[in-house]
């Protein structure tokens, strides 16, 4: 990845927390790391004694009344009634109730057992809560039986979702034999060898991984960390209190971090079901409304209550308190077990307004902590898994609504659409460099007919995934294809900068760096420098389009809903614009790629900006502005191009790139500041004020 080459301060990127808490909201005081000890013996253990879950529901009245009303009242899926009634049943030592969970429970005892790419592991879940909550109503017989599907669905998934960068690299699967080896700890001879397997592979494989493409708490998977994190840490909070282990602290770089990342990965405000939408990375996305979003309120609330102590996850807990419920009613065990407000609110409003994630490539920004903020989001990273796409120097822009967005539909893994447009780089805001003879291998088993002149897929497996740290170092030539390489934020404005080029062919990509400055409150100045190894290939500049745009003047203005975004193009001279739009949007190269079925809101319109006359090097420099729909105009942007620069000035603010190498100035009324030349991991708002003079520095040279 060689994030080694970068000056950065670990330190800094690490949040450090230095107490221990024993239980979300226990008012016993917390173990110290090594105080691993026996597991209880007695039932319940897995969410706390009886005692324990009694005093909750003494404290959590309003959500313990929900929980009630769904045990005993309402139509649920198996999982939230199952967990709803186990619950239910422990505290108010209901027989009925928990012999009526044991029967649910039995479906899947008696069942099948399954296997693969199928989410077995809730299976297991749901029944060793009920397990361990019910236990009391279980018969031997009926005990037995659990073991021994418990036994045969480990044993018959062995290899099923072994890839530790993949499916959240473990929630999908391992929650739930945890959570049953938990639960029949005295009782299934296997239970405790089980365990120690687990533990075992995640000490040695999985959390390296975490630490890896997941330092600074971005994960590479992207959008399917919403998916199944909370499981990964449903299982992490029960291995706490029922053994005293701390997964977290063998993982501190994603752990400590993760929180924090998680609340910048949702766009401003607050919508439907009063829920935050995550933002768009990779798969998924999360368009429509889902109980992901609720997974991702509750993963934060688990982390907040394990580093309690620590500034950042008080202010985290203080953003997650502004939406306090789960969206979907019948998860009110999730608020019942993880919303905890005796922790101490920090105050959001103060907080950094940007986060950097190295170990997937990630940076997000925004201009306050409103909702009604402007949004930024930046990808330039790595190699790992196959949920990510291939989009290095991606970004996004919201305002009110989507802006620039993600394209395509992932109407399902490998389709043609999805292996033809929806991963490509077509369907991103970055760059793509025409080789007419170029080819791609299938992709994920998908069959690839497609040139879309995007970034290649040179990786052995056709997933493009890796299975585990050891692999991606020992290819890490392959795999290591991105890098962030400046970042810092002053105030009023963020600066970053990234070396796109290993992301392509080396046979038709001499390089290809993006460097971008968010001048709050919303406008981004995009200066990309792209020099190919054959003149005659064509290189055209994305932008998804939420909306078709129009033309004001000289800007093409993007309007969706409340939210605007004008586009001026300043580079190269007299470009050839090409708006992509209805049938057209989804063909190229005179093949059509259209969706089997759509996600939700998607960009409606793919504009294309290519250079007119043929040349080996081309710049390109945007300006963008965010603005409330009801702006008619803003302010034209200026240039001028001298041999070795190129100057834009934008309102009161000048910005100048260097064309040999990465790196320039911004200066506010008319006094300068040099770009930096790291990545400086927190921001330094107290060292600039827009008339004091900075500097910027170069990093890296160029052909």
């Amino acid at each position: 990845m060689q994030i080694a080459k970068l000056t950065l301060s670990r330190t800094q990127m690490l949040v450090i927390a230095v107490v221990f808490v024993w239980w979300v909201g226990s008012p016993v005081s917390a173990p110290a790391q090594s105080a691993r000890y026996a597991v209880p013996k007695e039932h319940p253990r897995l969410l706390g004694s009886r005692e324990r879950l009694q005093q909750l529901a003494r404290s959590r009245t309003d959500a313990y009344k929900r929980v009630v009303r769904v045990a005993r009242e309402l139509e649920a899926d198996d999982h939230s009634k199952m967990i709803s009634m186990a619950l239910v049943c422990a505290i108010e030592q209901d027989e009925r109730l928990g012999k009526a969970a044991v029967q649910l429970a039995m479906k899947y005892v008696t069942g099948p057992i399954k296997k693969g790419h199928i989410p077995f592991g809730h299976d297991l879940a749901r029944c060793a809560i009920v397990y361990d909550l019910c236990y009391e109503y279980w018969t031997e017989h009926q005990r037995r039986k659990f073991h021994e599907y418990m036994n045969k669905t480990v044993d018959a998934n062995v290899r099923s979702e072994s890839h530790v960068f993949h499916n959240g690299w473990y929630g999908y699967k391992n929650w739930g034999i945890g959570l049953a080896c938990y639960a029949t700890y005295y009782e299934n001879d296997r239970a405790p060898a089980i365990l120690k397997a687990l533990e075992e592979d995640w000490r040695t494989r999985a959390a390296p991984a975490l630490d890896m493409a997941g330092d600074g708490g971005g994960w590479a998977e992207g959008y399917y960390i919403n998916y199944w994190l909370y499981e990964w840490l449903f299982f992490c909070e029960v291995a706490r209190h029922c053994q005293g282990v701390d997964y977290y602290m063998q993982a501190p770089k994603f752990f400590e971090n993760r929180a924090v990342a998680g609340m910048f990965e949702t766009y401003p405000g607050v919508r439907i079901y009063t829920s935050r939408r995550p933002i768009p990375i990779g798969d998924g996305g999360g368009r429509v409304f889902g109980g992901d979003r609720d997974k991702t309120l509750s993963a934060r609330r688990i982390l907040v209550n394990r580093f309690r102590d620590d500034p950042s996850h008080q202010v985290v807990h203080a953003f997650s308190e502004l939406t306090p419920r789960s969206s979907v009613g019948v998860y009110a065990y999730k608020d019942f077990l993880w919303r905890d407000t005796t922790v101490k609110k920090g105050d959001l409003q103060s907080f950094k307004l940007s986060h950097i994630s190295l170990g997937p490539g990630y940076l997000y920004a925004r201009s306050s902590w409103d909702e009604d903020a402007t949004y930024f989001f930046f990808k330039c990273g790595d190699r790992f898994t196959a949920h990510q796409h291939l989009d290095v120097g991606h970004f996004l822009i919201y305002k009110h609504e989507e802006l620039a967005g993600d394209g395509g539909h992932y109407d399902s893994f490998g389709s043609r659409h999805d292996v033809n447009y929806h991963l490509r780089t077509i369907a991103h805001n970055t760059v793509l460099l025409y080789d007419p003879s170029e080819t791609w291998p299938n992709i994920r088993a998908g069959d690839v007919s497609g040139n879309d002149g995007g970034q290649s897929h040179a990786w052995p497996h056709h997933n493009g995934a890796v299975s585990d740290p050891a692999e991606w170092q020992k290819r890490s030539h392959l795999y290591d294809i991105a890098d962030i390489v400046a970042f810092e934020d002053r105030g009023p404005y963020v600066y970053t900068a990234g070396d796109c080029t290993r992301a392509y062919s080396s046979d038709k990509l001499a390089y290809f760096t993006r460097q971008i400055v968010f001048v709050r409150p919303g406008t981004f100045v995009i200066f990309d420098r792209v020099c190919s190894k054959n003149a005659g290939f064509k290189r055209t500049w994305l932008l998804q389009a939420m909306k078709v745009p129009i033309r004001i003047g000289g800007h093409l203005v993007i309007t969706n809903g409340k939210g605007r975004l004008f586009v001026q193009a300043l580079l190269p001279h007299n470009p050839q614009v090409r708006l992509v739009s209805g049938s057209e949007l989804y063909s190229y190269g005179g093949q059509r790629y259209p969706p089997t079925r759509e996600t939700g809101s998607a960009p409606k319109c793919r504009v294309e900006v290519s250079p007119s006359e043929q040349k080996a090097c081309d710049y390109f420099l945007h300006v963008l502005t965010a603005t409330d729909s009801n702006t008619t105009s803003v302010g034209e942007a200026t240039l001028e191009v001298a041999a070795r620069e190129v100057e834009v000035s934008v309102g009161e603010t000048t910005i100048t790139f260097t064309t040999t190498e990465i790196g320039g100035s911004i200066a506010f009324f008319g006094r300068r500041r040099q770009f930096t030349n790291k990545v400086a991991s927190e921001p330094a708002l107290s060292t600039l004020q827009p008339h004091l003079d900075s500097t910027f520095f170069s990093t890296k040279n160029l052909p």
